[in-house]
C-alpha cells in the first residue's frame, strides 16, 4: 500500500471550484447547528446572555467545597458567612 500524500482540503480543486461557483464542499458541509466551529452571531445591540455560578442557589457546604475545602463544621460555618456577607459575590470569586 502506497501512502498518497494529498493537498491540505482548502487547496483542492473541488473547493476552488465551490469558491468560483458559491456552492457548499461536501467535506465542509455539517450538521448544522451551533458548535465550536460554527458559533451563533448576535445582531448589532443584542446583549448575550451568561449563565455565571451565581444563576442557582448554593449553600455553604457547596461553596466549601467549590472553594477546594472539606466540608468541616468550621469550614461550612466560614462559607456561611461568607454568602451572608457577600452574596452572589462569594460564588463568583469562587464558581465565575
Amino acid at each position: 500500500m502506497t501512502d498518497e500524500i494529498r493537498p491540505p482540503l482548502e487547496e483542492t480543486q473541488e473547493v476552488a471550484d465551490a469558491v468560483e461557483d458559491d456552492v457548499a464542499v461536501d467535506a465542509f458541509i455539517t450538521g448544522g447547528g451551533t458548535d465550536r466551529d460554527t458559533p451563533e452571531f448576535l445582531q448589532p445591540g443584542e446583549e448575550p446572555h451568561v449563565r455565571t455560578g451565581a444563576d442557582q442557589q448554593w449553600d455553604p457546604e457547596d461553596l466549601a467545597v467549590a472553594e477546594g475545602r472539606d466540608p468541616t463544621p468550621a469550614n461550612i460555618e466560614r462559607a456561611r458567612e461568607e454568602l451572608e456577607r457577600d452574596g452572589a459575590a462569594a460564588i463568583e470569586r469562587t464558581v465565575p
